[in-house]
């Protein structure tokens, strides 16, 4: 859509941001409030429950928080069971938003940028690279995370 009306791009960044936080939003009104009633079953159907039980005995407040973002940007773990898991560990309903809207309005702004000043040739290299960079740049997050947090202040690391 932006290809086709450049001039758009941006209102298209927006309204996919939207409609992007308010799905995070449900995901987290789903582990809050109804995780054994709906979440639970939604989880089995899309077959990530055995992830969401992993991420959830494996992950501390923190590294939660780490999770929306890199998830938001990269989709790293996946947002679906990252949003769920925000509401069932009780994460701020206001730092969730607010981190929703960082996250997926960065990802969303900059695909605007780029198709609306590149144009279609950078269409290709968005098709078959920008997974790769996303995923690039949560590595690089998480790399980060773990030596500012593990550095030798703040302990070790502990696995699941």
């Amino acid at each position: 859509m932006a290809l086709a009306r450049p001039n758009r791009a941006y209102r298209f960044a927006l309204i996919a941001t939207v409609a992007s936080v308010l799905g995070g939003i449900a995901g987290y009104m789903l582990g809050h409030y109804a995780f054994a009633a709906l979440a639970k079953p939604v989880l089995s159907f899309y077959g990530k429950l055995d992830d969401f039980e992993h991420l959830r005995q494996c992950t501390g407040e923190d590294t939660l928080m780490l999770l929306l973002v890199t998830s938001g940007l990269s989709h790293l773990p996946p947002i679906k069971v990252v949003t769920i898991l925000a509401g069932v560990a009780q994460v701020s309903f206001v730092f969730f938003v607010v981190s929703c809207i960082v996250a997926r309005g960065a990802r969303f702004f900059a695909l605007a940028w780029a198709l609306r000043r590149y144009g279609d040739p950078i269409r290709e290299f968005i098709e078959r690279r920008l997974g790769l960079l996303a995923a690039i740049v949560a590595g690089i997050i998480i790399l980060l995370y773990i030596v500012v947090k593990y550095s030798g202040i703040a302990g070790s690391i502990t696995t699941c």
